[in-house]
């Protein structure tokens, strides 16, 4: 069992984000302004809501990470979805509000910046929750699922998308472990499109982090490291992580 309850918040969103030194944390806003889907695509998410819920349309959705909402933003577009984002980045929060606004969606959607680890105590209720790419803030799936089930719904749906490193994981098991069960899962197998994509982003924020370089250098080596290490980690998901997106459901008492 992994015991990340007492970690400061920072430490957590580090490591959600692959930042290995901590002083990269205040300029992620910058590197990152480029991207609105953040490491979950959001039609990926839709279609195992439309394929595992009765009535998808107007489901209540809470996405836990949600960067800039386009988990929450997408669903309430496409299928009516009244969705609560949370997130421990403030400027990816203000960034989701203005998006939700832009596209006409406000009304459905809110956005709140907080600690996730401390938020799942207070909410309840939800159709759909959705762990998008964040890694094991709450630790592996058994503790995962127990600690999110307490914000779910009688015959709710919970989705975490991640990337793999050894497929045979015993996820089942430890589903079970906490009383819940796979029903579908989405795995992506286009290598081809993973790889553009793949080196899209790369190419963002290779070029946010030499502008960085330049406005400062004396952190020049802070800003090299972290395209080193996002190459590496590009690298890694692309010939060796399994992207899959699984939907857990309570077991039936």
């Amino acid at each position: 069992m992994i015991d990340t309850s007492m970690k400061p918040i920072e430490d957590s969103v580090a490591e959600a984000m692959s930042v290995k030194d901590k002083e990269l944390l205040p300029h992620l806003p910058y590197i990152l302004q480029d991207f609105w889907e953040m490491g979950t695509y959001p039609d990926v998410i839709i279609e195992l809501i439309r394929r595992n819920k009765a009535e998808p349309e107007g489901a209540s959705l809470l996405d836990l990470g949600c960067g800039k909402g386009a988990v929450c933003i997408s669903a309430a577009s496409k299928l009516g979805c009244r969705c609560m984002g949370v997130d421990a980045i403030p400027e990816f929060i203000g960034e989701a509000m203005s998006k939700a606004k832009e596209l006409g969606v406000e009304g459905l959607c809110s956005f709140e910046e907080a600690d996730i680890r401390e938020k799942v105590k207070e909410l309840r209720d939800y159709d759909v929750i959705v762990l998008g790419s964040i890694g094991q803030v709450f630790g592996d799936h058994k503790d995962t699922l127990s600690a999110l089930k307490g914000c779910l719904a009688e015959d709710g749906l919970i989705i975490i998308d991640e990337g793999y490193h050894d497929i045979s994981e015993p996820i089942g098991q430890q589903a079970n472990e906490a009383g819940m069960r796979i029903i579908d899962e989405h795995v992506l197998t286009d290598k081809d499109a993973l790889k553009k994509d793949y080196e899209r982003e790369l190419d963002m924020l290779t070029r946010r982090c030499l502008e960085l370089v330049e406005m400062h250098p004396d952190k020049e080596e802070l800003f090299k490291s972290y395209i080193i290490s996002q190459m590496m980690e590009y690298q890694m998901m692309e010939s060796i992580y399994v992207n899959s997106a699984i939907v857990f459901k309570p077991v039936p008492r």
